[in-house]
């Protein structure tokens, strides 16, 4: 039975890195002593070993250890045999073009579709979904595919946000960038708020956190979404 974590955002404003999601992994790792870590996505360009490093310390709270993919000689046969798995935010275009050149992609859906309890923020969010497409990165790299794991049957759109009421910005919002992918794609799209995470068990999907989400559907109004929503 799949088991993922997808959450918006690492971290939150003036707190450490994963600390609000800190309670939660100790449930969703249970029985778990070491995870390992997909770095590739590098936000800022931070390198494997610094990111990895970040990771470990916020993990060490929660008594897991960590590894990082880069580390092992096969990348392949470590997630095939790994005991669990966080892939980390940064641009999804670096992180799934990665994903494409180890030949990762097959192999870690297998994984998580048989069960191994899986975490993903931002970027690591993005690529539950059917496609990357909404993502919100310049496209620094070009992967192979757009095409992601396809682990839940929607697309994600992290870190969403709405124009502050008296804002005199007049760019396009993210609802008019969902609404443009929506005139190529029927994928559905849900829009997590910072702080918001979607817990996935079996087929079952949920959202989680204190705030809302937006539920966008091709030719229909968007709808706003509250925290237990199963979709």
């Amino acid at each position: 039975m799949k088991r993922l974590l997808l959450a918006s955002t690492s971290t939150l404003y003036n707190e450490a890195y994963l600390a609000y999601l800190l309670p939660t992994l100790q449930t969703h790792f249970t029985r778990v002593d070491e995870v390992l870590f997909i770095p590739y996505a590098q936000p800022g360009g931070l390198s494997y070993d610094a990111y990895t490093e970040m990771v470990n310390l916020a993990f060490k709270k929660i008594g897991l250890r960590v590894k990082g993919i880069h580390e092992v000689e096969n990348a392949v046969s470590a997630v095939t045999s790994a005991k669990a798995i966080f892939v980390g935010g940064g641009n999804t275009f670096r992180l799934v073009n990665q994903l494409y050149e180890q030949q990762l992609m097959v192999p870690l859906k297998k994984v998580i579709e048989r069960g191994t309890p899986y975490l993903g923020t931002s970027a690591g969010s993005n690529i539950a979904g059917r496609t990357m497409q909404t993502t919100n990165d310049m496209p620094i790299v070009d992967p192979p595919s757009y095409t992601t794991l396809g682990l839940i049957p929607y697309n994600l759109n992290v870190h969403y946000i709405e124009p502050a009421k008296d804002s005199t910005h007049k760019g396009e919002t993210r609802a008019i960038r969902i609404k443009e992918f929506h005139t190529v794609s029927d994928i559905p799209v849900i829009g997590l708020r910072e702080g918001s995470w979607l817990k996935v068990e079996g087929d079952q999907i949920s959202l989680q956190g204190s705030l809302s989400a937006v539920l966008f559907v091709q030719n229909e109004a968007a709808k706003v979404i509250a925290p237990g929503h199963y979709f």
